[in-house]
């Protein structure tokens, strides 16, 4: 099954059958419980009857059973042995004999002189007592199912066995039956109902399960639809329907256009960064093209520093644009444990043609306390940049400032130049954003080198930020988290 409506049926029309089967038969048990305990209650008051009257010493056959058809009695003795049973019953089960031709009591023994002597002696002892009365047990009577046939029909009861002692301290039991049929009728027709309610019941369940269902998927059908068209127009600006209801599929809808609208920005962003880049590369290039072609018709006006300087240009250009591309590909710094004071140090020693020295503090108050995780490479194009940038804008000085702080270290980089207006220190961080845009390309460079400081700081799980150096000049700081 594909559908979701046609699965979210069939899975609601299986519960509810499992949970309708569960039910009743748990329905159906208690019912016959119920009914069983109230034929065993009738069985216990015919038993209870019939040891009454066995109790008083009615004669086996004098005793009166009621309606042999609906209580069926068989009374047996210590030895096992039936010694009545009721009018017309010809068979029965269950009640541990299924004899129902009473036996007569065993013979009594001849008396001989001793016995007369004995008598005599039992005479004289119980001469004047009371030949007193048997009675009936009041324990809990033993319950049993089984079956009995009453004058050709047969049927299933339910037998409660009482106990019961006549005045000669012989100790009977009374085996009296309740018919069940009532029981088994009740059970059958409740039985044949439920029966022929389920498959009504289920119709039921999976045709409103298929309408809900339907009903509540029209938004997602709606969604997809409008993703469709998104996709074979590639117009990103579109934005799928958002129902006026707050539950998931509503949540879904939401997130689908937050989404397009990230990828729209992302999409818009990749464009002017590649109609951004083509710009800049076409300067250098042309720039070269050009004085190669002078060069070649005449050799003695050839610039061959002007070239050397566009070819540097365009390779710095050119690992500016690989560095954003792997960024933004999402590769993941490397996990170098490095010592940022001395990587620092190294950066500015090698800077041997700045036109402003650049001064280093390095403050470290423990061993290991400058130390953060991430690659080299990149920290060190970060570090790179930002000197760069101090140098680009610096009238007479420009600071390297180090120290740990926060669970990591800092780095803060000043100069005393005209500094970076409020209100722009957040667009400097973006590609190709240069504020003096009437100065030279080449003094001011491609504006990648902010841009590409602040996606390494981030993607090692640090922050740039810029403010003010006072009254004049810049201030650019970098915090790194410590080794993880």
């Amino acid at each position: 099954m594909r559908s979701v409506r046609a699965r979210a049926a069939l899975g609601a029309t299986v519960v509810v059958a499992l949970a309708l089967v569960a039910a009743g038969l748990a329905a159906l048990l208690v019912l016959r419980a119920n009914l069983t305990d109230q034929a065993g209650l009738q069985a216990e008051v015919a038993a209870r009857e019939t040891a009454g009257q066995l109790a008083l010493d009615v004669p086996y056959d004098r005793l009166e059973t009621g309606d042999e058809e609906d209580h069926p009695v068989q009374v047996t003795d210590e030895d096992g042995r039936v010694v009545a049973v009721s009018k017309d019953l010809e068979a029965i089960s269950g009640t541990g004999t299924d004899r129902v031709t009473p036996q007569p009591p065993p013979a009594a023994p001849e008396k001989g002189d001793d016995d007369g002597d004995r008598d005599d002696d039992d005479d004289d002892d119980g001469a004047g007592a009371d030949p007193g009365r048997g009675e009936v047990s009041t324990d809990e009577p033993d319950f049993s199912n089984g079956t009995a046939t009453v004058d050709g029909d047969r049927a299933d009861y339910r037998f409660a066995s009482v106990e019961a002692t006549d005045s000669a301290g012989l100790t009977l039991t009374v085996h009296a039956g309740a018919p069940l049929a009532a029981e088994q009728r009740a059970v059958a027709s409740v039985r044949a109902a439920m029966l022929a309610a389920l498959p009504v019941v289920l119709l039921v369940v999976a045709g409103v399960t298929w309408l809900v269902t339907r009903r509540a998927l029209r938004p997602v059908e709606d969604i997809r639809r409008e993703m469709a068209a998104i996709t074979a127009s590639e117009d990103l600006s579109r934005r799928v329907p958002e129902p006026a209801s707050r539950d998931e599929v509503a949540r879904l809808a939401r997130t689908t256009n937050e989404t397009l609208t990230a990828l729209e920005s992302s999409v818009d962003r990749q464009r002017r960064f590649v109609a951004d880049a083509s710009h800049e590369l076409r300067s250098p290039i042309a720039s070269l093209r050009t004085q190669l072609e002078v060069g070649a018709a005449h050799p003695e006006l050839l610039d061959v520093e002007g070239a050397v300087a566009d070819t540097v240009r365009l390779q710095v250009l050119a690992a500016d644009l690989l560095l954003l591309a792997r960024l933004d590909a999402g590769e993941r710094p490397g996990n170098a444990r490095l010592e940022l004071g001395a990587l620092v140090r190294e950066e500015v020693s090698q800077r041997t043609g700045d036109r402003i020295p650049v001064a280093v503090v390095v403050s470290a108050p423990e061993p290991g306390g400058l130390e953060v995780t991430g690659s080299r490479g990149q920290l060190a194009r970060v570090i790179g940049n930002l000197l760069d940038n101090a140098q680009r804008h610096a009238v007479s000085s420009a600071t390297v400032e180090v120290w740990a702080e926060r669970g990591g270290a800092v780095v803060v980089v000043t100069d005393d130049g005209a500094g970076v207006p409020e209100a722009e220190r957040t667009r400097i961080f973006e590609r190709f954003v240069r504020l003096d845009d009437a100065r030279a390309r080449d003094d001011g460079g491609a504006g990648l080198g902010l841009a590409i400081a602040r996606d390494v700081a981030t993607r090692h799980g640090g922050r740039l930020t810029v403010a003010g150096a006072g009254e004049r000049g810049a201030r650019f700081e970098l915090w790194l988290p410590g080794p993880r």
